[in-house]
């Protein structure tokens, strides 16, 4: 196990400026590392491996590349399934990557903000559903398409 010790910096909140000097004020990042298993868990067959950790995980680094452009967003509804997103789940979106062909994304299409897959047909923009149930949405002509961000992970609370 890790012996570091992380003390959180004391950061002066500014007085008088209400909620936009809260905003503006940087706060020092403080890492929270959580003990991470030395082993995968089986999801199949029991393994009989040692499961004790011997290291640390800090969740916040390992989701999140630049926390300056990146946002999280709880999904609502069962359109993304088969993506392996589900009711409830909570995503992580960094707006600093470039959506690409196969991205998951979250864009604004008519007046809506979905998550979706994002597909390149020839010409054709299409924001694909992950769950037969639901339509695809092409982008047509006239269409104001604007992706906010790319979906780069996804977690959820149990309890």
């Amino acid at each position: 196990m890790s012996g570091a010790q992380v003390t959180p910096a004391v950061v002066p909140i500014p007085s008088g400026g209400g909620l936009s000097a809260l905003w503006a004020t940087k706060l020092p990042f403080v890492p929270c590392l959580i003990p991470l298993g030395l082993s995968p868990v089986a999801a199949g067959f029991p393994s009989p491996a040692a499961d004790y950790e011997d290291r640390r995980l800090d969740v916040s680094e390992y989701l999140i590349r630049n926390p300056v452009s990146t946002f999280f967003f709880r999904v609502s509804g069962d359109s993304m399934v088969d993506a392996e997103i589900f009711d409830g789940d909570m995503l992580v979106v960094d707006r600093s990557v470039t959506p690409q062909h196969g991205h998951i994304v979250v864009a604004f299409l008519r007046g809506e903000r979905l998550v979706k897959r994002l597909e390149k047909r020839g010409e054709r923009v299409v924001l694909c559903s992950a769950n037969q149930a639901y339509p695809d949405f092409e982008v047509r002509s006239g269409d104001e398409l604007a992706v906010w961000g790319v979906v780069v992970g996804k977690f959820k609370r149990f309890l």
